[in-house]
């Protein structure tokens, strides 16, 4: 079975892309002009939304290179009291609202220095499946959709990320 799901996920793609092209040229349509028109129309969204992703990485380079996420963490510890919430693990959850890379980079670090078992190794990788990057996604999405009225996405999604992070802590603690 194994192997057989093997060869079919092979295939998967050139049929899709050889069904597409018989059923345009069954209907008498143009592929070569469709497919270069929407290639032009990737290029467009690309280029639209390019100063948005190299703002969020400044952002979250500027905030990582000057210590301000490790202070930030700090200051969480002390507060929680590394119970609840591992003060270590706040610069993760802040940077993966904007970049899941870069927070992954940081979760690896934790791994390194506290292990994949520990509670934090588990928290961080709880919270990381448990959670968004909000504003990639918002500033990304919305923009390539023209999206103008967001309403309450940014508060809705802000409160899933907080029903993420407490119940990473929870199922963490109970592992």
């Amino acid at each position: 079975m194994g192997v057989f799901l093997s060869k079919i996920s092979i295939l998967i793609i050139p049929i899709m892309v050889f069904c597409v092209v018989a059923y345009a040229v069954v209907k008498k349509g143009n592929v070569y002009d469709d497919f270069v028109e929407g290639a032009w129309d990737g290029i467009r969204t690309v280029v639209q939304i390019l100063p948005t992703l190299i703002g969020l990485m400044v952002a979250v380079g500027v905030l990582r290179a000057s210590g301000f996420l490790d202070f930030l963490g700090l200051i969480c510890s002390k507060l929680l009291g590394n119970q609840w919430l591992p003060g270590e693990a706040i610069p993760v959850t802040i940077v993966k609202l904007f970049s899941s890379s870069a927070a992954t980079g940081l979760a690896l670090d934790l791994f390194k220095k506290y292990g994949t078992d520990s509670f934090m190794g588990r928290f961080v990788s709880i919270s990381m499946s448990s959670t968004e990057t909000i504003f990639y996604t918002m500033s990304v999405y919305f923009i390539a959709a023209k999206v103008t009225k967001t309403r309450y996405t940014l508060i809705g999604a802000l409160l899933a990320t907080m029903a993420g992070i407490v119940a990473s802590a929870v199922l963490a603690a109970k592992m």
